[in-house]
């Protein structure tokens, strides 16, 4: 049983309910895709017995439920956390971390609004804002927000359309694999800037920035080998 069976089951089983299911679903496990499943619920919402509204709000209920899960695992890594892993990790420093910070702080809030708009990205934008600790009540609200923008889109679609929803997948899915190749590409460039700065500071003869953290986090009067080997010369 493919997908669309599978959510059309659903939903002509528990109605409203299979939606807001399916939507949670999607939204703890982003490769079931919201493009499908809500022109479905807009599909099942023109037939008697059901509305839009009562569809459009059980998505809604499933779409926050679910970025509440990921965002709770986020609160529950922590920016302490976060923050000892990037020391572990050989291409990443503190100074990385502080930037993600400060990004969060500045643009946190259009990350999650506009985030819950874009594929690939509508479901994990709920992760960082977990683990940087935007306001439970700010993340639900802009949650609740691109969501109804989002899912009011595809629900409409499924409704005006009917049982020719399907004319628009081939569209959906080109948007979505585009989406997913500018992310991908965005990661690469990332890395491999990663590298690079890497190489940079080995060429140069730089110590690791973040060897004095790590004394003042075992201890140590927070002055490295190298600084020692400096302050006698």
């Amino acid at each position: 049983m493919n997908v669309v069976d599978w959510a059309v089951d659903t939903m002509d089983a528990l109605g409203g309910l299979g939606v807001a299911l399916l939507i949670f679903l999607e939204n703890v496990f982003p490769p079931i895709p919201s493009e499908v499943i809500l022109p479905l619920a807009g599909v099942a919402a023109a037939k008697e017995g059901h509305s839009f509204l009562e569809m459009l709000l059980f998505s809604l209920a499933g779409s926050v439920a679910g970025a509440w899960v990921l965002y709770g695992l986020g609160r529950a890594l922590g920016p302490a956390r976060l923050r000892s892993l990037f020391l572990r990790l050989p291409l990443l420093h503190v100074e990385d971390f502080d930037r993600t910070v400060d990004w969060m702080r500045r643009h946190g809030t259009k990350g999650v609004f506009f985030g819950r708009m874009v594929p690939g990205i509508r479901s994990l934008v709920s992760i960082p804002a977990g683990l940087f600790a935007m306001p439970f009540w700010r993340f639900t609200l802009l949650t609740l927000a691109g969501s109804a923008i989002w899912n009011a889109l595809f629900i409409t679609l499924g409704f005006t359309l009917g049982a020719n929803w399907h004319v628009i997948e081939p569209f959906t899915e080109v948007i979505s694999n585009i989406v997913y190749a500018v992310i991908a590409l965005l990661l690469v460039i990332w890395v491999v800037r990663l590298v690079r700065r890497e190489r940079r500071r080995r060429a140069q003869g730089l110590p690791d920035p973040d060897l004095r953290v790590r004394a003042q986090e075992h201890g140590d009067d927070g002055m490295d080998r190298d600084d020692r080997t400096t302050s006698h010369d």
